[in-house]
């Protein structure tokens, strides 16, 4: 009878991770529509965080037996929430006032006549990704240890300080690129003279939140150690397939000089390091 007890929640918590999977195979259809009537694949990106943000509050909140949301669901959902309204708001507004994104840019033209196929098939692979990480907020906000402890106050700490460091690296950039002396160089100045991609460091970053929020050293809370599958697959992701490798291979195509250059100067691609004079 008592393992029947345990066993319960953990059946509820797959099932509610399972809806979260199929929200967003929803959400990328939908992304698939949006970027195939506007030519703008870009658009996917802003789905994707908007709908994971939307998926990770879900998770977060929804009632399972009846019980209110504890203290750390009530800030998990808050933590995801924000993330996922700044990050995709911040992407919307470059799709709505910028050319193609690069990376998909180039595969539109890898792909030819096959694009929107292999363009669908993608974005279903994007919604599984999401669903992955969305599984490290599911264990985090549902530790079941009694109150926030010093534990969580240090994830809310890297959290938060992950989402300003992004913002700022998103700023940066932005200006540097509203300038039009600027044509034709590759950013390099605040965080960019750091790190070639700080906004994707600062975003691996805020899902190494998560297993702080859910690791319990007490061995309380076993489902806690899964939270480490986010900041893991983030960060394969960001640095062997659609984030760093993409960017700096258009950056080599576009302009191979100043990228050269950058990459003198600023030889981390990834972590943050004192440039090179």
């Amino acid at each position: 009878m008592a393992d029947a007890a345990v066993r319960a929640p953990v059946t509820e918590l797959i099932g509610l991770w399972g809806v979260a999977a199929l929200f967003m195979v929803a959400v990328m259809s939908a992304a698939w529509g949006v970027q195939r009537g506007t030519g703008q694949g870009g658009w996917a990106d802003a789905f994707w965080s908007l709908g994971l943000g939307a998926a990770g509050v879900g998770v977060a909140l929804f009632p399972i037996d009846g019980a209110a949301p504890s203290p750390r669901q009530l800030l998990a959902a808050l933590l995801i929430g924000v993330w996922g309204l700044r990050l995709g708001l911040h992407i919307a507004k470059r799709a709505a006032g910028e050319g193609e994104d690069a990376r998909y840019a180039r595969l539109r033209e890898d792909w030819g006549r096959g694009f929107q196929a292999k363009m669908f098939g993608f974005l279903m692979l994007q919604a599984g990704a999401a669903a992955l990480l969305s599984l490290s907020v599911l264990v985090a906000a549902r530790n079941p240890a009694p109150g926030l402890t010093l534990q969580d106050a240090l994830a809310t700490l890297i959290f938060v300080g992950a989402l300003f460091g992004e913002g700022v690296a998103d700023r940066q950039l932005a200006a540097f690129k509203r300038d039009p002396a600027n044509r034709g160089k590759v950013c390099d100045v605040g965080l960019w003279a750091w790190s070639r991609h700080p906004n994707y460091f600062f975003e691996w970053l805020g899902w190494c939140a998560w297993p702080v929020f859910a690791i319990s050293l007490g061995g309380d809370w076993p489902w806690g150690w899964l939270a480490l599958t986010g900041p893991a697959y983030m960060y394969w992701l960001l640095t062997q397939v659609s984030g760093v490798p993409l960017l700096e291979a258009h950056m080599k195509r576009s302009r191979p000089a100043a990228f050269a250059a950058y990459v003198e100067k600023t030889p981390s691609a990834f972590f943050l390091r004192t440039p090179r004079r």
